[in-house]
């Protein structure tokens, strides 16, 4: 790495997008510090401290691999790796049609990527075939959003607005672990005693309501549905809805009544296990907020996370948080608003610009025909040749080598292999394969599998453009040299697209590809065409929507001269709060959607079942191939731990340390018991970062949401078990699998060891 002044860029790791200075040195590890910004102040989490001293791992992937006739994967030059790709993705069209190439994307992926991606996938591909992790993560929000207000943004307001507040209710999502400077925005509120948490378990950011007068509740795992209807039951009952700002501004309220009318606060007491009077409680509390706030007082504030969304009834569950937030009065107000918590670094922007399966470059729909003629003229095709929608993660991964399903794969900057649900059923599927291909820089559990690893660039070693959790757009920049033998996917899928003879353009420098990416988005929902690297790089904050003239047709910053000075661009662009005056609906109203609840499916009959509860610790990100990989980290969470209530474990015989046994009908995993009274007697949580005999998603199961296509991770039936002495961390399996798949293992981290050169 060449020495060079320190740069100013973005964490890698959450949808917080917290600012960075990396300062590079001639040798050893750059140098990480916080940079003030509104989102973290200069504030950083370990995984943000220490995220520099993976680009000069030395278990980094730094030339393709190929696998050989022998099983294993050795090094290999560029060409013949990338001929062998497209030689491969040719005959595979050939013999069994464009769907048989699949493509699967990340909400990690920046904004460039992400679109060429999906463009590479319609146009050299010409499969319908592709997806992204971000199903897995915020999709139920997205369907919800997009069905009550007409788009999704997941913060549809300034994240700095939460300052503020008087009152928030949490749902789902412990920040305190997750996105700890995420913290800073809550400390008024937690102060005020105006801070309301909704989770099984007393997380750290449940703990934060004890010393202030907040509120946690801790409703049975899979019932917060419930506990929304009852809430919303209260409002409407005892008369604190903001009846004049429903008549104003929404539709369906009727029907919300009469849905809500059943859940009276004894009967979500007998559903959730929340004592009535909290329920009234809660509702009472955010009702008074939310007038106080009408009245020019401090903002009220209601935030969804993953633990209400990631449910066979996760879009329904999130809409009926925002139609709690509805009858309050707050969408679109100076009272406050709803919310949600992207997770993934590129969440927000991996979602708009064509990764997912039935959708096209700003936030357009692949069915729509006006949609798809404007995305063809933007990549100077004609609109036939761009295919129909196809199917979401979940199906997409379960049909892999499967008669009709695809037989190729290519992956990008994802982990399935730990990743999915019922995981196990995912590396059944990878191995049926006749080929697949993981771009990465590390060789994860999913590329361990493939049969060509290509080696990409890490986010310090990269430019282009990331969209925060609060629609933000930000600029990711080259602070190092990237390793020589590892490429940018902007410049690997340029040549795949030229060897594949691809219609349209294939730039690999990103500034191209975003003004192409501008083009594709104008007009659209997520109208990117007002956003510009020089406004990005003057500093300007940059909220989309952004269309590239204002409401009285002046021109934003994307459209000044690329050499315009700094000092002449706008300070501030697009749409920092939305639906102010109106929603994103045709009559401008929002919708509120009656929703019911249900029994869940396979809810365990038989005694001994306990749910299991999968999540983050604080010390990991997603699958733990990267955070696995710095010592730090994993020398604070080395494997995969159990939690479960002390008077759970002495009914099984469990201590605190032991080897405990995890099983539900996909397969067995293992774990370290740990002991906790933050935790419901009838629930498990296990963190899902770790791979092997440790995959918490070796249990999940493939059920999902029949709107959003989101899996069920949080609310899986399962049985637990002590292990006897002498058990060992590879003592967890599916039924018909080897306990450890992966037989060369770097010792501690349970990782594929590049220098063992992993055999298939």
């Amino acid at each position: 790495m060449t020495g060079r002044a320190p740069t100013p860029t973005h964490c890698p790791y959450c949808a917080l997008q917290c600012a960075m200075t990396v300062a590079a040195a001639p040798e050893g590890v750059p140098e990480i510090a916080g940079r003030d910004f509104p989102t973290n102040g200069g504030a950083l989490c370990r995984k943000g401290w220490s995220a520099a001293k993976l680009l000069d791992s030395p278990e980094r992937v730094v030339r393709p691999l190929m696998r050989g006739a022998d099983g294993r994967l050795r090094p290999a030059d560029w060409d013949t790796a990338l001929d062998a790709v497209a030689d491969r993705a040719r005959a595979v069209r050939r013999d069994h049609g464009a769907d048989a190439v699949a493509v699967f994307g990340s909400g990690g992926l920046t904004n460039e990527k992400a679109y060429q991606l999906g463009k590479f996938a319609r146009l050299a591909l010409g499969t319908s075939r592709i997806d992204y992790n971000g199903r897995f993560c915020m999709s139920s929000a997205a369907a919800a959003g997009n069905r009550a207000f007409g788009l999704d943004r997941g913060l549809p307001f300034p994240l700095a607005d939460l300052a503020g507040a008087g009152a928030v209710l949490l749902l789902g999502s412990n920040v305190a672990e997750t996105m700890p400077p995420f913290l800073r925005h809550l400390e008024g509120v937690r102060g005020a005693g105006g801070l309301l948490v909704v989770d099984p378990r007393r997380s750290a950011t449940a703990r934060l309501t004890s010393d202030g007068g907040g509120l946690h509740l801790q409703p049975t795992p899979g019932t917060d549905l419930q506990l929304l209807l009852g809430l919303a039951h209260v409002v409407l009952a005892e008369g604190l809805a903001d009846e004049e700002y429903l008549a104003a501004r929404t539709t369906g309220r009727d029907a919300v009544a009469r849905s809500a009318a059943p859940w009276w606060p004894e009967r979500v007491q007998a559903a959730t296990g929340v004592p009535a009077r909290l329920v009234r409680d809660a509702a009472h509390r955010l009702a008074a907020a939310a007038r106080a706030a009408a009245a020019g007082g401090p903002r009220v504030y209601i935030l969804t996370g993953r633990g209400v969304e990631q449910h066979e009834n996760g879009t329904d569950t999130t809409t009926a948080a925002i139609n709690l937030a509805l009858l309050l009065g707050l969408p679109g107000t100076a009272a406050g608003g709803y919310g949600t918590l992207t997770g993934q670094g590129n969440g927000q922007g991996g979602r708009e610009h064509g990764q997912k399966s039935d959708q096209l470059p700003g936030y357009r729909k692949i069915t729509d025909p006006a949609d798809r003629a404007h995305v063809a003229a933007a990549w100077g095709v004609d609109e036939g040749v761009i295919p129909g929608p196809g199917v979401p993660a979940t199906e997409l991964l379960h049909s892999l080598g499967l008669p009709g399903g695809p037989r190729m794969l290519m992956v990008h900057g994802a982990n399935v292999a730990v990743s999915a649900p019922d995981a196990g059923r995912v590396v059944d599927g990878l191995r049926r394969l006749d080929f697949l291909v993981v771009c990465d820089f590390f060789l994860s559990e999913t590329a361990a599998e493939a049969d060509v690893v290509l080696p990409v660039l890490q986010w310090a070693e990269e430019e282009g453009t990331m969209t925060n959790l609060e629609g933000r757009i930000l600029r990711r920049r080259r602070a190092v040299d990237p390793p020589e033998g590892a490429r940018s996917e902007l410049w690997i899928l340029a040549e795949l697209a030229r060897r594949l003879d691809a219609p349209g353009r294939f730039p690999a420098d990103p500034r191209a590809v975003f003004a192409e990416l501008r083009e594709a988005s104008r007009g659209g929902l997520a109208d990117y065409s007002g956003v510009s690297y020089e406004a990005l790089d003057g500093g300007a904050a940059v909220y989309w929507p952004c269309p590239a003239t204002g409401p009285d047709g002046a021109p934003s910053g994307a459209d000044l001269p690329p050499d315009a000075a700094h000092a002449g661009l706008p300070s501030l662009l697009g749409t920092p709060r939305l639906f102010l005056g109106r929603f994103a609906h045709p009559d401008g109203r929002a919708r509120l959607i009656a929703v019911r609840a249900g029994s869940p499916s396979g809810a365990p009959n038989e005694p001994g079942f306990l749910t299991l509860l999968t999540g983050r610790l604080m010390e990991h990100y997603q699958s733990g191939a990267q955070t696995r990989r710095v010592p730090e980290l994993l020398a604070a969470q080395p494997e995969p731990r159990v939690e479960l209530h002390p008077s759970t474990a002495l009914a099984l015989g469990i201590a605190q340390g032991d080897l405990v046994s995890v099983s539900s009908l996909r397969g067995r995993a293992v774990g370290r018991a740990t002991l906790s009274a933050d935790i419901r007697a009838d629930s498990v949580f296990m963190p899902f970062h770790f791979g092997g005999s440790g995959s918490a998603n070796l249990l999940t199961r493939a059920l999902t949401d029949p709107i959003s296509s989101m899996p069920a991770f949080k609310n899986t039936p399962i049985l637990m078990a002590p292990l006897g002495p002498g058990a060992s961390m590879a003592a967890g399996s599916t039924a018909d699998r080897p306990a450890d798949p992966f037989p060369g293992r770097s010792p501690g981290h349970g990782l594929p060891d590049l220098s063992a050169a992993v055999p298939r």
